[in-house]
């Protein structure tokens, strides 16, 4: 691996490290070398995560002579609400937190998310670290600084840009994770290499067997490529007003069909079915040649992904991609491929051409 550290910043903005571990024995010393006189920390878990490490996070916290306490929430993207929120503010008013303190979240992407939100909008705004403990949110939602919650079935129409003071990454965690949360993570991998660096592409590929074995150094390897290509996006375009939304292949398609599916499909399966069909516009207008597009679908299936989705109709996906955040005007921001580890922004897209898209990833092109 290049480093044990990525540091992401933007001049005038924020700064914050990224570190990668196989383990939490130097998280007390990461977080004193922020410099900062917290006197309470507030360790926000949830209930699949807390049982397999809040403990042991907590005695590492402690070595920084600050008060460590715990808020957990119900697991589950269906969790992901305001009123979930709610109820870490109050516990935060109760315990008399301040603008010096700061949260911890503990878990997968919705706690990530959610913590941050709070972290953002408690008293306008205070510090808080990412402690990722899926490979989804390793790679992807703990670095860059977007928080927030679904209102009502819309994912993450409710939410603030707030940028954490760390990133603390153990990879051994990952051995815990069930299979199709791994797969999951590996969705949002995928998209990394195919949005900007076809050599990484290629590595994963080569990789596949040690990856899928959860084999601790090619992970921190993969972690560390994915982790670069994000937070260079990232710094490039914090508030997402041009180049981080290709940071999006495959989410427009791919948030229509979790909303659809009631968020039973994971959200990495999802953006892999979106990839698939991005993929396939990509072709169709002569950017991928059949032989690159049908090399994309074999890499997502070999990670466990899927390259389909049954049970929905072409229409109904199509109509829930407008009420979509990625919408400009009412012009879908639609991520393609100009050529295998490059994507662009394209608003473009007729409503025919995204229905061919759509039947790209549906049995029988979504009529039956």
């Amino acid at each position: 691996m290049t480093g044990e550290r990525l540091l992401v910043q933007r001049i005038g903005d924020f700064h914050y490290p990224i570190v990668f571990r196989k383990d939490f024995a130097s998280l007390a010393d990461e977080v004193l070398t922020l410099q900062k006189e917290s006197r309470r920390i507030c360790i926000v878990s949830d209930s699949h995560v807390a049982p397999l490490y809040l403990e042991e996070v907590k005695r590492e916290l402690k070595k920084c002579k600050m008060e460590v306490m715990s808020y957990i929430l119900p697991a589950g993207e269906e969790n992901k609400t305001l009123e979930q929120i709610q109820g870490i503010y109050e516990y935060l008013i109760q315990q008399h937190f301040d603008r010096k303190d700061m949260l911890a979240a503990l878990g997968g992407g919705v706690t990530g998310d959610m913590t941050g939100f709070a972290a953002a909008t408690y008293l306008r705004g205070i510090d808080f670290i990412q402690i990722p403990t899926t490979l989804l949110s390793q790679v992807d939602s703990s670095i860059g600084g977007k928080t927030g919650v679904d209102f009502k079935q819309y994912k993450n129409m409710v939410g603030a840009f707030h940028q954490p003071l760390l990133v603390y990454t153990n990879v051994s965690v990952l051995k815990t994770l069930p299979d199709t949360e791994f797969s999951s993570g590996m969705g949002e991998v995928i998209k990394h290499g195919l949005i900007r660096d076809k050599d990484y592409n290629v590595w994963l590929t080569l990789h596949r067997e040690e990856i899928m074995q959860r084999e601790n150094d090619i992970c921190l390897e993969m972690i560390y490529r994915s982790c670069v290509i994000k937070k260079t996006v990232v710094e490039n375009d914090p508030t997402e007003q041009g180049e981080r939304a290709v940071l999006n292949l495959g989410h427009t398609i791919g948030h229509a069909v979790e909303k659809l599916k009631n968020f039973t499909m994971s959200h990495g399966a999802c953006v892999a079915v979106g990839c698939a069909a991005s993929a396939f516009l990509s072709m169709k207008r002569g950017w991928l040649t059949k032989e690159e597009y049908e090399e994309i679908l074999e890499q997502i299936k070999a990670f466990d992904l899927p390259v389909y989705t049954e049970n929905l109709c072409a229409e109904e996906i199509l109509q829930t991609t407008k009420s979509d955040k990625k919408m400009d005007g009412k012009a879908i921001k639609f991520i393609l491929l100009q050529k295998k580890g490059y994507a662009v922004v394209d608003k473009t897209l007729t409503d025919a051409d995204l229905l061919e898209g759509i039947r790209s990833v549906l049995p029988a092109g979504g009529k039956e």
